[in-house]
């Protein structure tokens, strides 16, 4: 597959929503994340789709290096009950409904690498829809990119394809500067 983002894009901060197909998702958050690295990029990924200790596997298997990515994990606690924070690798969130302290790990993760150029990417929005409505996504996403703008942050907002109710769909559009359809 040829490259995602134009690299002028990312250099220039811009905040993207890229939509793939179901069985896709899993590869295009690989691919994205292989791409942003390889540009020197220190991603965040926010993750209410897959595990950190799963991505982390699927990451180094893609020979992605671990020290250019930091997980924000939504998914982990709510399956297991207890998992410990590893700083500078991984902050889990309780559960993918707590957008507030999903926020605040946001902010505190950013501000840690903020010497470095940094990328954050929502794994993904679909799979928000399962614990939040629409409503709810939309505003925390609207909130998340403006954040994102005035600390000068790229963004990617990962989400299935046809997987997004159609007006979140165009608030997302709205909110992003960038639609990329990789289906």
């Amino acid at each position: 597959m040829p490259d995602i983002f134009d690299v002028q894009d990312l250099e220039q901060k811009k905040i993207f929503l890229i939509l793939a197909t179901p069985g896709m998702i899993r590869e295009r958050n690989i691919e994205i994340i292989k791409e942003i690295s390889a540009q020197g990029y220190h991603t965040v990924v926010i993750t209410t789709n897959f595990p950190y200790s799963i991505l982390a596997k699927l990451y180094a298997q893609s020979g992605i290096p671990g020290e250019s990515v930091t997980f924000i994990d939504a998914v982990t606690r709510n399956s297991i009950g207890n998992a410990q924070n590893i700083p500078g690798v991984v902050r889990y969130i309780n559960n993918p409904t707590n957008l507030t302290d999903m926020g605040i790990a946001v902010t505190e993760v950013l501000h840690e690498h903020s010497e470095k150029k940094i990328c954050i990417m929502y794994d993904s929005v679909s799979t928000m829809l399962i614990y939040l409505s629409s409503a709810n996504i939309s505003k925390f996403i609207h909130f998340v990119t403006n954040k994102l703008r005035l600390m000068d942050v790229s963004g990617i907002f990962l989400a299935v394809e046809k997987g997004l109710d159609p007006m979140l769909m165009t608030q997302l559009t709205t909110f992003v500067d960038k639609v990329i359809d990789t289906a």
